[in-house]
């Protein structure tokens, strides 16, 4: 903005000192000719009273070069013949240097004061009458350097004046537009402070930081200051909804909790039992979170064993898979994967996965889930045998899954947003050697030295009821 102010200082003054440059210029070119031809009209009237009293050639030669043009070479009379009329060519003597031709100078006898053009300027011919019958004609020359004397140095003081006047200009414009970039700036860093969660920043409407803004940009400042206070508010009465709703989830979690406390010992119950202290961790959690003041920094997120959360949530599912006589697999989790996401950030997006399975696909459906080392990072890929995604973009979109019961279209836009902020992406397909969905999550982090997966569903269904039995 300060510099397209700038550039319209200076196309306006230039224009404006242009139009009035250019006229001044032509002005005082024809001042300047007038001026010289002006002067050459004195010195020939100079000699009008010489030519009244006599034509000897002696004494007006005297005359002539008593003036100024004459010392310089510059006069010429032309006398008329002695008992003729009006002067005319070849007739009568010539004292000085004449340049006219004889034509013009009969021309200038018969009473027209005229200019005529001769090599290195103009020659003024004046006629002067000598006696009633006889004319004279006085000739001055006018040199081109006279004619423009003092023209350059009129010029180059005028585009002096226009520079000054175009500096001038682009100095106040270049004052006004800091102002107004000054204050369009922190308009905008306020702007981008709001955006990255600094919801403190407000912007001065009065005082000295204010001054100088245009009403428009103050006006600006005001309606963002009164948006960012309603941005606070409405955050801190979504906190307190969440806040809550997590809370009022915690008589039904005690209840479960006694309940799963009187099953009594098997695998079924550890599973119960666990799946309800895991779901009072997060229940917790989310109170702390929401409860968190805006201004507070968010915990630093520690990195975790991908692997190692893999087998441990597969694990815990391949119990509800022998229930249901679905065959699984689990490919290349035998070896660290770390990755730089919360632990139970990715628990609940394993879980996600794992849980639309069960959900979405019919009992005794079979699946895999495989874990590769990529460059900088890890992908995990879960794949079943079922009839797979209808539309796959709808499915990423949030709150639009496929609408079953117990299903809030959720899931899968969570674990998107994991994968984005830990710099991966997901990824929806079809899985080449069940049949069914497919879904790729990669995960951003160090890459790990590459190990051969197992591929027998044997070892893999062993290693996954081994991990049961450590999260049990």
């Amino acid at each position: 903005m300060r510099w397209v102010l700038v550039k319209a200082a200076v196309a306006g003054t230039t224009m404006v000192a242009l139009a009035f440059l250019i006229p001044l210029g032509l002005m005082v070119q024809k001042t300047a000719r007038e001026r010289a031809f002006t002067a050459a009209d004195r010195q020939a009237a100079a000699l009008g009273p010489a030519l009244a009293i006599t034509t000897d050639q002696a004494a007006l030669s005297r005359a002539v070069a008593s003036t100024d043009a004459g010392a310089r070479g510059c006069i010429a009379v032309h006398l008329p013949a002695v008992g003729s009329g009006p002067a005319r060519s070849g007739a009568g003597q010539t004292i000085g240097t004449g340049r006219a031709q004889a034509a013009e100078i009969a021309a200038a006898a018969g009473g027209r004061v005229l200019t005529v053009a001769v090599p290195g300027g103009y020659a003024r011919l004046q006629p002067v009458a000598v006696d009633p019958a006889r004319v004279a004609v006085v000739e001055v020359f006018v040199a081109d350097a006279d004619l423009t004397r003092g023209v350059p140095t009129a010029w180059l003081v005028l585009s002096l004046v226009a520079l000054g006047l175009v500096a001038l200009a682009v100095l106040v414009a270049d004052r006004m537009g800091a102002r107004l970039v000054g204050a369009a700036r922190r308009l905008a860093g306020a702007a981008r402070a709001l955006g990255t969660g600094d919801l403190a920043v407000r912007l001065p409407v009065t005082g000295p930081q204010a001054e100088g803004s245009p009403a428009e940009l103050r006006e600006a400042s005001a309606a963002f200051n009164a948006m960012a206070d309603r941005v606070v508010q409405l955050l801190a009465a979504e906190r307190e909804l969440a806040a809550d709703l997590s809370h009022r989830l915690r008589t039904p979690l005690t209840v479960l909790r006694l309940n799963a406390a009187s099953l009594g010992e098997g695998d079924a119950a550890d599973a119960t039992r666990h799946a309800v202290a895991q779901l009072e961790r997060e229940v917790d959690q989310i109170i702390r979170s929401t409860r968190r003041a805006p201004g507070e920094p968010a915990p630093v997120v520690v990195g975790c064993d991908a692997a190692e959360v893999i087998r441990e949530r597969v694990g815990f599912w391949s119990a509800l898979a022998e229930d249901e006589g679905r065959p699984w697999q689990l490919h290349g989790a035998e070896v660290p994967a770390p990755v730089p996401v919360a632990r139970g950030d990715l628990a609940a997006a394993v879980d996600a996965l794992l849980g639309n399975v069960f959900r979405h696909t019919a009992v005794g459906t079979a699946f895999a889930v495989d874990v590769t080392a990529a460059e900088h990072g890890v992908i995990v890929l879960v794949g079943d045998a079922g009839a797979g995604f209808d539309d796959p973009s709808a499915a990423l979109r949030r709150g639009e899954g496929d609408g079953g019961e117990g299903s809030t279209g959720l899931g899968l836009d969570i674990v998107r947003k994991l994968a984005e902020a830990s710099g991966g992406h997901l990824a929806l397909g079809r899985s080449a050697a069940l049949g069914g969905a497919e879904i790729q999550l990669r995960l951003g982090g160090e890459r790990p030295a590459p190990v051969a997966p197992a591929r027998r569903l044997g070892r893999a269904r062993r290693a996954g009821r081994g991990a049961v039995r450590r999260g049990a």
